[in-house]
């Protein structure tokens, strides 16, 4: 193949999968995580609201995901919108009443508890829990 072939070719192939590659999050209370795609596959693990995935393949209704640890499952297209959501990735992370450290933390978050973003205010997001919770959160904090 000649060099520039080859080139457009590799960036077709990295673009379609780019294209693919969309962020969603869960939009039922709790759903069911599974191994394939299809209720007849095994329950892996359940997640909650807000719970962001990375959705790398499509099978008719059903999603093939990777989440914010690498790991790998199926969910139906009917428990998936497009929100804007944050996992947290630390082990503990301080939630503030305000978007910086001079505000008060008014609680914590350990890792792997997922909100929806409400608003961005530079390296800051006001988020909101499945709960009603809402708080300030650094977004190195979050995936």
């Amino acid at each position: 193949m000649r060099p520039l072939t080859v080139i457009i070719t590799a960036s077709l192939i990295l673009c379609s999968s780019a294209a693919l590659a969309q962020r969603y999050a869960i939009s039922s209370s709790i759903a069911n995580i599974r191994s394939g795609p299809g209720t007849q596959h095994d329950i892996l693990w359940q997640v909650e609201r807000y719970y962001p995935v990375q959705v790398i393949e499509k099978v008719g209704k059903w999603y093939r995901f990777q989440d914010f640890e690498g790991d790998e499952g199926w969910i139906h297209a009917s428990l998936l919108r497009k929100i804007p959501s944050v996992i947290t990735k630390q082990d503990r992370c301080n939630l503030r009443s305000g978007p910086g450290t001079k505000y008060k933390v008014v609680d914590t978050a350990l890792r792997g508890v997922p909100f929806k973003v409400l608003q961005r205010k530079g390296r800051w997001l006001f988020v909101q829990h499945a709960d009603g919770d809402k708080a300030w959160i650094h977004k190195s904090l979050v995936w």
